[in-house]
């Protein structure tokens, strides 16, 4: 891959075979793999999905990223900053750059980040978005609980902004698919049996993972998952 170029790269939701061949062919022929993590002591789950699906390439660099996950907005600028001059360095030595992101890099994604900044930071670099298989379908797919059908309309909102108007979507929409409910677990468990929608809720948790684990009564689970959780509301019965 000769040239300067930046690269958004889906590597799926965690399993490595679910990683696309196109995905494998960009993260093969970059110069550098740059790989996003909260924080120096944390591990870069899109670099483990990278390493187990294609290996390590030789003479390709990898560049850890940090992207706090935190309310400091002072902190999360000054990361972004220093992630992009890192990233910029590169592509003005004539280097292609791969930046990998779980999922898909444009749902919920922290190259999403880099992508605003692109035409300010990088001019005249090409930037191109390999898609990803997203956690949208992984969580669907480990509950066997269609997300669309006909004229059903799927609505994606994260757990904590759900919470106040809950009933509201529920009514809206056929399908809810509720991202990062680990933090909000308690509380949207409360709301959805106090709308009367617990018994077409399902919790999924690590999926296509290890530890993957689906969980229909959430009445009655007591349990913690982290915070990529997934709440799944459907009007549709599983099989």
């Amino acid at each position: 891959m000769s040239g300067a170029r930046l690269y958004g790269v889906g590597v799926g939701p965690g399993a490595p075979d679910l990683l696309t061949l196109r995905a494998a062919s960009v993260l093969r022929g970059a110069s550098v793999l740059a790989a996003p993590r909260s924080s120096p002591k944390d591990a870069s789950l899109a670099l483990r999905i990278t390493r187990e699906a294609v290996g390590e390439v030789l003479g390709q660099e990898t560049l850890l990223l940090e992207f706090p996950m935190c309310r400091d907005l002072d902190a999360r600028r000054t990361a972004r900053h220093a992630a992009v001059g890192a990233i910029a360095e590169r592509l003005a030595r004539g280097l292609s750059v791969a930046f990998v992101a779980e999922g898909d890099p444009l749902v919920y994604s922290t190259f999403l980040e880099l992508l605003r900044q692109a035409p300010r930071a990088f001019p005249g670099i090409p930037v191109e978005i390999v898609p990803g298989v997203s956690s949208i379908t992984a969580v669907a797919a480990a509950a066997r609980v269609p997300l669309a059908e006909g004229d059903g309309k799927l609505a994606i909102v994260p757990a904590g902004a759900a919470l106040a108007d809950l009933a509201e979507l529920a009514r809206e929409f056929e399908t809810l698919l509720l991202f990062k409910a680990g933090p909000v677990l308690p509380s949207l468990r409360a709301a959805l049996v106090r709308e009367g929608l617990i018994a077409r809720a399902w919790l999924i948790c690590n999926a296509t993972i290890a530890g993957e684990r689906v969980v229909q009564n959430l009445a009655t689970f007591g349990g913690r998952c982290g915070y990529f959780s997934t709440v799944l509301v459907s009007r549709e019965v599983a099989p």
